[in-house]
């Protein structure tokens, strides 16, 4: 039944918006001028207030004016370039000149998107063109710029847009850009699809500047291998990727297909060149692994040489332990490709980007496992051969090993496992599978077909599992405790960074930032670039708008979270002295980063993170 409403008059759509913008353009590069408003209203002799809202689509328009703005430009306006501004009222046929029927039905399916973008241009001017589009459709859209306030929690906005969105719509920009904040995004939109039926919000990556063919960061390429992503390089792709939008959003996503597949992690670690370049890069801005090609990783001997001879010999297990972003992973990636270059086949896995679902139960999970690495050597799945119920889910996957796997292959095999942290979530699989992993190195000293298998195991905190001595695997094998840099290697890395940097210099970075690989290597990318000064550096290491702010709100989220952990660490930096902290406190404070442990008592790791948490924890603890 037809209800009584004010007119509100017509928008334009995707295609006619696509249309006028078009002609304005040409209109203004012939005249050569910019097509102001003003200018506009000049030619169309349409008023600059109404020639505004049909450009921006947010209100309605009397279709006279839209008429006669198109006459002046020489088009003719379609019934396919507009509709009713209220999307909710029948259209009239009649008195519209028979819209097609795919216009309506575009409009009738309304959903939520979250138009993710960062502030700088060009992804600020794409992603409220975007907006626009999408709302004047009459999708429901949320943008950090538009739904966040001053004072308003960033994490609990952002956590609360992804669960109630149907779709994030992703402006990717260059690596270099590519902050903590955009992968946190991303990897909360992929917990959220692990833990749906609908597998919502559905990720739409738009590359922003950024070729299709260049990597992503180390996180984002596991967030998002396997989603078909698009490219925009200039204003004239924005109509075009408008259109697409529109349309995918217009139709019925298909329902999910359960595969063995999904049950695989999204993306495992890349191994590049063999070639270690020589220092004539341009400096990189770090984020996750270090590409064994690249100049700016720093060995800290004798670790390095240490790996690469352990990995060689027969029953090989090390342990890299280190807080977060203290360069575990790119050395583990470098032990395997030291493997490869010996002709050993490896495997790396990071725990996580795999699926929450995996982890249901131990025979989900071991099946999991040996079906990843069969396929990551290119093996046929033969899990029905060999599994049997009735011997139970470890000696199945030992077998699978035993008698299928390492008999494929005519070299050693290196399993790297990336962030094994993910499993000590999950006690009841964590005592079986790790207990297994030392059961393989024990056999692997007596039989011969077990020789072939080494081991690379990575984790942030403590093992707080409690296992058997005799079943853990952490307390066999080398074990690999990553340093911070020291002064001498943070200069090196400065030489390498063009910054002929004299020790006292070197001694100022530090007393901000410590030896901590990741924000020194922040530091040095942006001074190398002059962006700022190591004096500005020093002003404004804490500030909001400055280089750490993303990183260091991050972290205050993380803090948020857990408020036991905030509690000790507003007690750390609020001390002048060491302060003691429960076990499992001072653990996972270890493995975010930002304590160091002294015995049984815990100081910042750095003044960046004193100073920083003094300020903030107080008003949330």
């Amino acid at each position: 039944m037809l209800k009584s409403k004010r007119d509100r008059g017509r928008i334009l759509t995707a295609s006619g918006l696509k249309k006028l913008n078009e002609a304005l353009q040409e209109w203004s590069d012939r005249h050569n001028i910019r097509g102001t408003l003003t200018e506009i209203e000049a030619e169309s002799g349409v008023g600059a207030d109404t020639v505004s809202k049909i450009k921006q689509g947010r209100e309605g328009a009397d279709l006279s004016k839209i008429r006669q703005l198109f006459a002046a430009f020489e088009m003719t306006l379609a019934a396919s370039d507009h509709r009713s501004a209220k999307l909710e009222e029948p259209e009239n046929l009649d008195e519209l000149d028979n819209s097609p029927a795919g216009e309506t039905a575009s409009s009738s399916r309304i959903v939520k998107v979250f138009v993710s973008y960062r502030s700088a241009e060009p992804d600020r001017e794409l992603g409220k063109q975007l907006e626009t589009a999408l709302s004047a459709i009459g999708h429901t859209v949320f943008t950090a710029e538009n739904n966040i306030r001053l004072g308003d929690n960033w994490f609990d906005r952002i956590n609360l847009f992804l669960q109630e969105c149907d779709y994030l719509l992703l402006l990717l920009p260059p690596t270099g850009n590519q902050s903590e904040l955009l992968t946190y995004q991303v990897q909360q939109a992929k917990e959220l699809q692990d833990s749906r039926p609908d597998k919502k919000p559905i990720i739409l990556p738009i590359r922003v500047g950024f070729p299709l063919d260049a990597p992503l960061n180390h996180d984002l390429r596991g967030y998002l291998y396997r989603i078909e992503q698009r490219e925009w390089c200039s204003a004239a792709d924005t109509p075009i990727l408008i259109e697409e939008v529109l349309e995918l959003l217009a139709e019925t996503p298909p329902p999910i297909k359960e595969e063995p597949e999904d049950l695989m992690p999204n993306q495992v670690l890349e191994i590049s060149s063999d070639e270690i370049p020589l220092p004539a890069a341009e400096p990189e801005l770090p984020g996750g692994q270090v590409d064994v090609a690249s100049q700016f990783y720093v060995e800290r001997p004798p670790i390095e040489e240490r790996c690469y001879q352990t990995i060689v010999q027969p029953s090989a297990l090390i342990r890299i332990k280190a807080p977060r972003q203290m360069g575990k992973t790119s050395l583990m990636a470098r032990i395997l490709h030291h493997g490869a270059r010996q002709g050993y086949c490896t495997v790396p896995l990071t725990f996580q980007l795999v699926d929450k679902a995996v982890f249901a139960n131990l025979d989900k999970f071991l099946k999991w496992f040996c079906a990843y690495v069969g396929r990551e050597l290119h093996l046929p799945n033969q899990l029905d051969d060999y599994w049997d119920e009735i011997f139970g889910s470890k000696v199945n996957c030992k077998d699978y090993f035993e008698k299928y796997i390492l008999p494929q292959i005519d070299s050693p095999l290196i399993l790297g496992l990336d962030e094994i942290d993910r499993v000590f979530q999950y006690p009841d699989i964590a005592e079986d599978f790790l207990g297994l992993l030392r059961a393989w190195h024990e056999e692997s000293k007596r039989r011969d077909i077990w020789k072939k298998l080494r081991l690379i195991v990575v984790h942030s905190t403590e093992v707080y599992i409690p296992m058997n001595i005799n079943q853990s695997p952490f307390n066999v094998g080398l074990p690999v405790d990553l340093p911070e840099f020291n002064s001498q290697q943070i200069q090196d890395l400065a030489a390498r960074h063009n910054l002929n940097w004299s020790d006292a210099e070197v001694e100022n970075l530090m007393a901000i930032v410590g030896g901590h690989p990741y924000l020194v290597r922040v530091a040095l990318y942006h001074v190398s670039r002059s962006d700022l000064t190591l004096n500005e550096l020093k002003e404004t290491a804490i500030a909001d708008a400055g280089i750490y702010s993303d990183h260091l709100r991050r972290q205050l989220w993380n803090l948020e979270e857990y408020p036991e952990l905030a509690e000790g660490m507003r007690e750390i930096v609020g001390a002048d002295s060491p302060v003691p902290l429960k076990a499992m406190q001072a653990f996972k404070l270890d493995s975010l980063g930002l304590v160091k442990l002294q015995g049984n008592e815990c100081v910042p790791r750095c003044e960046l993170y004193r100073q920083y948490f003094r300020s903030h924890l107080s008003a949330i603890v």
